[in-house]
């Protein structure tokens, strides 16, 4: 089993390419992988659970990050995300690599 941490910085309705992200991590996750997605700038929009359109919500097998100091850059309260969805610092970035995981920005 590999371990993946993606970076998403788009947010899915100015990119059609972030819900071909999100699919990328279930197709690996689905392959048996350990797979986090970390969210951050734009992304973070998505995360709120009042979002209409939101692919997050297929992402059962992946590990679902928002960062925090985006969130709070977009006003956005951890009580408004999706449940399932963790609050982290820039600090996740740092130990998955220092996990020598797998780093794809999408």
């Amino acid at each position: 089993m590999k371990k993946y941490f993606l970076i998403e910085s788009r947010n899915p309705w100015d990119s059609q390419q972030v819900d071909r992200n999100y699919q990328i991590a279930a197709d690996l996750a689905k392959a048996g992988n350990e797979v986090t997605l970390f969210m951050v700038e734009n992304a973070v929009l998505a995360t709120r659970s009042s979002a209409k359109t939101n692919g997050l919500t297929n992402l059962k097998q992946v590990k679902l990050l928002a960062d925090d100091f985006s969130l709070k850059e977009r006003g956005i309260m951890p009580s408004e995300i999706f449940a399932g969805i963790e609050v982290a610092s820039i600090n996740a970035v740092v130990d998955a690599m220092a996990n020598k995981q797998k780093m794809i920005w999408l």
